[in-house]
């Protein structure tokens, strides 16, 4: 829908919702081809992305190259591979887009409503990015097939989109580009997830700078973008537009040409009479008007959408405002016994950079004194722009929790530990790699001694609680903690 428009042409979006670009985590297993680094996109070897997927059908075809369903030979699941051509990445920029976008779809991956991301691979040819297959079609074409669609339903909807934007924002993410043709169904079922898959023009948030680049697609862009100064607001901008086409079907703001467009969002008159705006609730327009406020500063954040009245009538469930996704990884970790979250810690502690990227904006925009650590009043400080009001205990809580080695301060390493993504850290391979940091005899078993060796290395566990640990985790009662054992641990209680 609309005129796109964009400082990058790799975020050309091709004929399925679907678009070019991105790149994801290296798999340990993968048949390599030796080659020089400084040729490559994606800065590692060439892999065979062909003797791991069978490709299929196409899905749909851009600018730079073409999505197709793949299946995976050892598992028989089915993803979607847009794969890009290289001879078409010809600027420096073009291939640190890509990059980008790589860092940002493993950073925001896991989270509700976005679409998962699998993995990268480069050849001689192209650059692969495979990731969730989404076979629902787009958003609207679902309502346009629907008989029946009410307020209730365009709630909802809402509700699904403005969440991603809170958890872009709240993970140090500015999405840039929102609009329906991004967000595509799961599958066809009744009630299927909807979620976001493209971050072609996403960028890491930096505290203090102030965005020029006039990006997006017309219908959608926030008066702030047109006049080249602008922050994160614009995501709640092109959501409100979006919200405005799903209670009237057409855009807020009309014109013949892509000036014209941008004319009609600086003067900002929104239309609220015709159509069918009369049925429409008074509570539903006072939304998009909030949404839709000309100045960045006075517009709705997203904590305060998921907050509104006509957002939480859809459902019991939606009455509690939704905390951020930081905050609620925080609070489980709290629950976590000592031996996981010293595990866990492990784990952060060895992630390459490109797997904690995003959450280094996160902690470095708490650290306001940059010294490398956070203090209680930075972490309160940190949370305040979430949409939360937290007491004194609250805060004081999360810092317990997240502050492994009991000193009072969050560490970088401590930091990823409470708040990165369960299913990232606890992939099989980190959780190996863990469990043989621990047993140091390489006999197949944690015992006491080692367990209490790794615990003093740390800072971290008494005699009683070292005690206590065994015994919560060594389900056999021998004595000792076995891989299985410590895995199922690790698994227990996934977000």
């Amino acid at each position: 829908m609309g005129h796109c428009f964009s400082r990058q042409n790799v975020s050309e979006p091709d004929t399925n919702g679907y678009r070019l670009g991105g790149g994801g985590p290296r798999h340990p297993q993968r048949p390599q081809e030796h080659v020089n680094m400084a040729d490559t996109i994606l800065g590692k070897p060439f892999e065979d992305v062909k003797s791991l997927y069978t490709f299929g059908k196409e899905l749909g075809k851009g600018q730079f190259g073409v999505t197709y369903v793949c299946t995976e030979n050892s598992t028989g699941i089915s993803y979607a591979c847009k794969s890009i051509s290289k001879a078409k990445l010809i600027s420096r920029n073009d291939k640190e887009d890509i990059k980008r976008e790589i860092q940002i779809m493993q950073h925001l991956s896991g989270q509700p409503n976005i679409v998962e991301f699998k993995g990268a691979y480069e050849d001689k040819q192209s650059v692969h990015l495979v990731m969730e297959l989404c076979s629902g079609g787009e958003l609207f074409d679902r309502i346009v097939a629907q008989r029946h669609y009410t307020e209730r339903a365009a709630a909802k909807i809402c509700r699904a989109i403005v969440n991603v934007v809170h958890i872009c924002h709240v993970m140090g993410v500015m999405h840039r580009d929102l609009k329906p043709e991004n967000f595509l169904l799961l599958s066809k079922e009744e009630g299927a997830l909807l979620k976001l898959i493209d971050f072609g023009l996403s960028v890491f948030i930096e505290e203090g700078k102030v965005y020029r680049d006039i990006v997006g697609s017309a219908y959608y862009v926030a008066p702030e973008v047109i006049r080249r100064s602008y922050g994160k607001e614009i995501d709640i901008w092109s959501a409100g537009v979006i919200l405005y086409i799903l209670l009237c079907g057409v855009p807020p703001f009309w014109a013949e040409n892509e000036r014209g467009i941008f004319d009609a969002i600086l003067l900002g008159d929104i239309d609220f009479e015709t159509g069918p705006w009369s049925s429409i609730s008074n509570s539903a327009k006072d939304l998009v008007r909030r949404m839709l406020t000309q100045d960045p500063k006075k517009r709705i954040s997203s904590g305060q959408v998921l907050e509104h009245p006509w957002i939480r009538e859809d459902s019991k469930e939606s009455d509690k405002p939704i905390d951020s996704e930081v905050l609620s990884r925080m609070k489980q970790f709290r629950a976590m016994n000592k031996l996981k979250k010293l595990a866990l810690k492990v784990i952060a502690e060895n992630l390459s950079e490109e797997e904690t990227n995003g959450m280094k904006t996160v902690f470095t925009n708490m650290d306001t004194d940059k010294n490398g650590t956070i203090t209680y009043e930075e972490l309160k400080t940190g949370l305040a722009p979430l949409g939360s009001q937290f007491s004194e205990a609250e805060v004081k809580q999360l810092m317990d929790a997240a502050d492994v080695d009991g000193n009072g301060t969050i560490d970088y390493i401590e930091f990823i530990t409470a708040t990165m993504h369960r299913n990232k850290l606890e992939k099989d391979e980190h959780l190996y790699k863990a469990f043989q940091h621990f047993d140091k005899d390489k006999s197949g078993f944690i015992t006491r001694d080692e367990l209490e060796l790794a615990m003093k290395e740390y800072g971290m566990g008494d005699e009683a609680s070292i005690k206590e640990i065994i015994s919560e985790v060594d389900t056999d009662n021998d004595g000792r903690i076995s891989y299985q054992e410590f895995r199922a641990m690790m698994r227990s209680g996934l977000a």
